[in-house]
């Protein structure tokens, strides 16, 4: 209990300094949030964009691994599928225990719906889309998730925000229908929420070149396996080790 309500003010204070523009509402509904389902805003599990609280998917896992959730099946619905124009429409179902009914949700994505940070891989967001719903519907999350959000071209909705703040990867993509290395570097930066400006400047430092658009694919490769390893299993180190790129910027300055 006590833990928890640490973690709750950590959340807070981090809310507070990341977006200064919080109400007493949001800080309200962030409160209840993390002591009703210990979401955590250090954790990466809720955003804030245009108003409004949204979950993560790393946020809905977490929380599925807390009430032990006994298992999650996916599949694909292949007669709404169209892999030639990039549609793709998954179901999933959450079981809560292992005699549970189980919670179904579906999920669909296209070109038209997704971002081009993620063109090529809609089918995994699709399959996303649809996890997302079914645990939202199995642990009674009334928040929409990130991922979720359909307007992600055109516009000038959550997501759009959050594509301003992406930096701009190395041109270093696929053309094999896998997703390009700039796009799961983008994706985990959105998912952990961090800061893209810093994220650039330790995968240059890591990758041994000056500028990341000089790196080659494979240490790049080697640099998201990193940050996404280290993001899920200690996000304050990485944060503690991200801040000290910013020095001497700020010394400079």
């Amino acid at each position: 209990m006590r833990k928890s309500r640490q973690t709750v003010r950590s959340s807070l204070n981090l809310a507070r300094k990341t977006w200064p523009d919080l109400g007493r509402t949001q800080l309200a509904q962030l409160k209840e949030l993390g002591e009703k389902h210990h979401l955590s805003v250090l954790s990466g599990d809720v955003l804030y964009l245009e108003h409004r609280w949204y979950v993560t998917h790393t946020g809905l896992l977490r929380l599925a691994q807390r009430r032990r959730c006994a298992g999650i099946r996916v599949r694909q619905v292949r007669e709404f599928c169209d892999p030639s124009v990039g549609r793709w429409v998954f179901q999933a179902t959450v079981y809560k225990s292992s005699g549970s009914m189980g919670f179904v949700g579906y999920g669909d994505a296209d070109p038209s719906n997704t971002s081009p940070l993620v063109r090529g891989a809609e089918m995994r967001v699709a399959e996303t889309r649809a996890v997302n719903r079914a645990l939202r519907k199995a642990y009674g999350s009334g928040l929409c998730s990130v991922e979720e959000l359909g307007s992600l071209t055109g516009g000038s909705g959550p997501s759009r925000e959050w594509e301003k703040r992406l930096p701009a990867p190395p041109h270093n993509g696929s053309g094999n229908g896998q997703p390009r290395l700039r796009d799961r570097l983008c994706l985990l930066i959105r998912q952990h929420h961090l800061d893209a400006a810093l994220v650039k400047r330790y995968a240059a430092d890591f990758c041994g070149t000056e500028n990341l658009r000089d790196a080659g694919r494979d240490r790049v490769e080697s640099f998201i396996n990193h940050l996404a390893e280290w993001a899920g299993e200690d996000r304050e180190a990485l944060l503690c080790k991200l801040s000290s790129y910013a020095q001497p910027q700020e010394a400079a300055s």
